[in-house]
């Protein structure tokens, strides 16, 4: 048996989900290979061939696979599938717009946000927001996989040495789609699902104007990323790429911070895996108590500038 995993990449730095990716893929037991799909992105291959673990790295260029576009990634993917048992993808944005069509085309069934590897063909994933656990196992010849990255630590990189770096022929789907542009928001804080620290906010904090004075000061002084309840964000409080939740990104850093947050169930699902949790909410009923390390019932807007000011 041999596994497959997609690599992440900006065709420059390998990101950190794909190392999450490879720590699964190695339970499902075999060899280990990565796939780096890009353009001029010997540096990635380069990277990627030091994961412990890893075997093998082809290494697919050409100008079309500048950047992962779906229907362009997944004939990449199709091209190199027959001779793997497992194709693996984390479950980020990219993962989860790539596996459903490659899984699909084999016609087989994707298992998707897999938590644990029981055996190659048996694996443990959440449902219903994270409240109940399934193990479903699978009698598809290839398994497709997506990896909920928080359920599993990176595999480390070795500083020298590493895996085969193997070009592979790449494959150009056509013209039925095409990359046109893209508008990056830029942030000077850590990634949201990469940071070791998150701060975040709720609808409590009533508005984006006090959003900003409360929660911005407390992130700056602990030097960690922002999000946000998915009330917040559809009140406006907080930019899309900030909310937490099963509908958000699933996050599990060192220290989260909840200010305002009632804990449905929905937020829940995507940080109840955080390492410490600290809840700040004025109820004394509200569900984020429940999975709280620490809970101060306060008023936010006394507690967190107060806070931020005896850090």
């Amino acid at each position: 048996m041999t596994a497959l995993v997609i690599a992440e990449h900006d065709n420059a730095h390998l990101k950190p989900a794909t190392l999450n990716a490879i720590a699964a893929a190695q339970q499902c037991g075999g060899d280990v290979h990565v796939l780096v799909a890009g353009y001029q992105a010997g540096a990635v291959a380069a990277q990627a061939a030091l994961a412990a673990g890893v075997t093998k790295v082809l290494h697919a260029d050409a100008p079309e696979l500048a950047h992962p576009v779906a229907e362009q990634l997944t004939a990449q993917v199709l091209s190199l599938a027959a001779g793997y048992s497992h194709l693996v993808f984390a479950a980020t944005a990219s993962g989860k717009n790539v596996a459903p069509r490659v899984a699909a085309r084999l016609d087989v069934a994707q298992i998707s946000d897999i938590t644990r590897v029981l055996a190659p063909d048996t694996f443990e994933r959440p449902i219903y927001a994270g409240n109940a656990m399934a193990t479903v196992q699978s009698s598809d010849a290839q398994q497709v996989l997506t990896v909920r990255t928080t359920a599993f630590d990176p595999v480390a990189q070795v500083e020298s040495g590493g895996a085969a770096i193997e070009s592979v022929s790449p494959k150009v789907a056509g013209k039925s789609a095409a990359f046109v542009g893209s508008e990056l928001s830029k942030n000077d804080r850590p990634e949201l699902t990469a940071a070791k620290v998150i701060v975040s906010g709720g609808r409590a904090l009533g508005s984006a104007e006090k959003f900003n004075e409360v929660m911005l000061p407390l992130a700056d002084k602990l030097g960690a990323a922002i999000g946000a309840s998915r009330a917040a964000v559809d009140a406006g409080y907080a930019p899309n790429d900030w909310q937490v939740g099963q509908t958000g990104k699933i996050v599990a850093p060192q220290l989260y911070v909840a200010c305002g947050i009632s804990g449905a169930i929905q937020h829940l699902a995507g940080m109840k895996d955080s390492k410490v949790i600290v809840a700040i909410n004025k109820d004394p009923e509200a569900p984020i108590f429940s999975v709280a390390d620490y809970g101060l019932e306060a008023d936010l807007f006394a507690a967190v500038p107060e806070l931020t000011r005896s850090l």
